[in-house]
């Protein structure tokens, strides 16, 4: 697991992650896209892996898998996170085609 984390700090502190996570806040205008789907308008300042890098480490930099998300909203998103039930595993192409159905 220490292994798994030093690996995304070492993502999180490149220069190549800064500059994609700038396009994509910039991309989302800093709104937070799950609260957008649902009608709200609400900043957002954190970069979400659709598809998360555990499961495809391929998708780390890819635009299409990415996108900002509120505090709140990654936090329901990442209850394992928070001592909470983990969630449920999702389709790859489900999830692909709900992002794609957005564009």
């Amino acid at each position: 697991m220490a292994r798994a984390r030093d690996k995304l700090d070492q993502l999180y502190s490149n220069k190549r992650w800064r500059k994609v996570r700038e396009i994509v806040l910039k991309r989302d205008y800093y709104l937070c896209q799950v609260c957008k789907r649902e009608g709200r308008i609400i900043e957002g300042k954190t970069v979400h892996h659709i598809i998360e890098l555990r499961e495809d480490e391929s998708l780390a930099y890819e635009l299409s898998n990415l996108e900002t998300v509120c505090d709140a909203c990654h936090n329901r998103l990442h209850p394992e996170r928070n001592g909470s039930q983990p969630k449920k595993k999702l389709s790859k192409d489900v999830i692909r085609f709900y992002k794609n159905e957005e564009l």
